[in-house]
């Protein structure tokens, strides 16, 4: 598989990453055995970027992903490319905090570094913004864990072009992460050109639109009773109807380039870019191997204008999150 090369760093990365799955979570022993096959699949592949979170199983990704690596690089050192986050945090009661003070930077990292089993973290992120805390201070407590040898690359989720400049200034940043996808385009009205400017590298997740691009939801009935989905707008009622209708156009260009419809919002993805990687997720080799294939299948401009111009703003239907989640992003 290629690679691409994210921020003035250049840090090398495969062409697509492999990420946290949001789908139903198997943490029996059998599970366990299915995620360290799937990793090991990737690395098969060619897929070396792997993207995981403090917040993910509650650290538990952390932890699975890193003995996955450890066991399928065995005598291969150096193959993998792993960021994870820190900073998105969940409360007793299930509602969503931020926490970006300088010492739990730095305790969230030694956590991260004891799951993952390794002394450095390739790309480190904040996962996201913290209102309540100057970005200028996160970042200098970042910045000290490059200087430990801790971190190589830093890297920020969800943030406005305003902070993104704010961050840099204090520490270049190698990547941005946010979701983008066919279905979801609002990074290109800032937020993209700011990176490039910069020279900072842009990471894409859910570039399958949380799976409405699969064709595999019909129905909001399709999605799980505690699927975190039912409560974005987005697969909700009228929203979801017209989203679906978008999806099927999709697929006609898909079949003529011999693609399904996950695959080929997927190789869109791909196409914006030599500093844009997306990230996706699975928990299956099937689904695994056919994102390998797509990221190795060019779409032509033309291709990728015809898509384009069926997701527009004024096609799409439903925010990518409720409202009072959406109120933290993009600040």
């Amino acid at each position: 598989m290629k690679t691409k090369s994210l921020g003035a760093d250049a840090l090398q990365v495969s062409v697509i990453g492999l990420g946290h799955s949001m789908g139903a979570d198997d943490f029996s022993t059998a599970g366990r055995q299915k995620f360290d096959r799937l990793i090991a699949r990737a690395l098969d592949l060619g897929v070396t970027f792997f993207d995981t979170s403090d917040a993910y199983w509650n650290g538990l990704h952390e932890h699975w992903l890193g003995t996955a690596l450890q066991s399928a690089q065995r005598g291969k050192p150096g193959r993998a490319v792993v960021a994870s986050k820190f900073g998105n945090i969940t409360l007793p009661d299930g509602s969503k905090a931020t926490n970006a003070r300088p010492d739990y930077v730095m305790s969230c990292c030694e956590a991260s570094l004891k799951r993952l089993g390794t002394d450095c973290i390739d790309l480190y992120y904040l996962h996201r913004v913290d209102p309540k805390t100057p970005i200028e201070d996160t970042m200098g407590a970042m910045s000290r864990l490059v200087e430990q040898g801790k971190v190589r690359y830093l890297g920020i989720c969800e943030a406005g072009p305003a902070t993104i400049e704010r961050a840099h200034r204090v520490h270049p940043l190698t990547a941005l992460q946010t979701e983008y996808s066919l279905w979801c385009r609002e990074a290109e009205q800032e937020v993209i050109g700011t990176c490039r400017r910069l020279g900072i590298g842009f990471v894409g997740y859910s570039p399958l639109g949380r799976g409405l691009l699969t064709g595999g939801i019909q129905t909001f009935e399709d999605l799980a009773p505690g699927d975190r989905r039912r409560i974005h707008p987005r697969f909700q009622g009228d929203n979801l109807k017209r989203n679906l209708a978008l999806v099927a156009q999709m697929d006609v260009i898909a079949r003529r380039l011999g693609l399904n419809t996950a695959q080929l919002a997927l190789a869109w993805a791909v196409a914006q870019g030599q500093d844009s990687v997306p990230i996706t997720g699975t928990q299956r080799e099937t689904y695994l191997e056919q994102s390998a294939t797509a990221a190795q299948h060019p779409l032509n401009a033309t291709d990728c204008a015809a898509l384009e111009a069926i997701f527009t703003t004024s096609t799409r239907a439903g925010e990518r999150y409720p409202v009072e989640m959406l109120a933290g992003l993009g600040i």
